[in-house]
């Protein structure tokens, strides 16, 4: 029975940490992006996010954040939300789901602690800008 359950594999699809000007702040923060870098438009798509982890010796986590979309079109990027500074020190984690046609396809995404920095980045397809990758 198991055996036939088929689980697609999610590929030219990732999520990138990307520094822009905040006005609100005066000041860089860090947003993370949904990537579409694939020939086919993603349908349904919803992007649940936490951030988790021990900070001073304490288990902390974050509320879970539940952002819904359409449609994302091929070859294209989608501002998801911005992480505050405090939270750069947990785990940040994508659980990513969306159609594709009529098949369903899922996968989680984690930055890990400390991981988005600027030391860490790099060319980012589609949205040509320098951020942290995590695919």
């Amino acid at each position: 029975m198991k055996a036939d359950i088929v689980i697609p594999k999610v590929e030219n699809v990732f999520m990138a940490a990307v520094q822009e000007w905040n006005d609100d702040f005066m000041d860089k923060v860090w947003y993370v992006f949904l990537i579409n870098d694939s020939d086919h438009d993603l349908e349904s798509v919803m992007v649940v996010s936490k951030a988790f982890g021990t900070l001073d010796g304490e288990m902390k986590k974050t509320s879970l954040l539940r952002h819904a979309y359409v449609k994302v079109p091929s070859v294209s990027a989608v501002k998801i939300e911005m992480i505050e500074q405090s939270v750069l020190a947990l785990n940040n984690e994508f659980m990513v789901t969306y159609f594709i046609g009529n098949t369903l396809y899922d996968k989680k995404f984690i930055f890990r602690k400390n991981t988005i920095n600027e030391r860490a980045t790099e060319e980012v397809p589609i949205l040509w800008q320098r951020g942290v990758v995590v695919k």
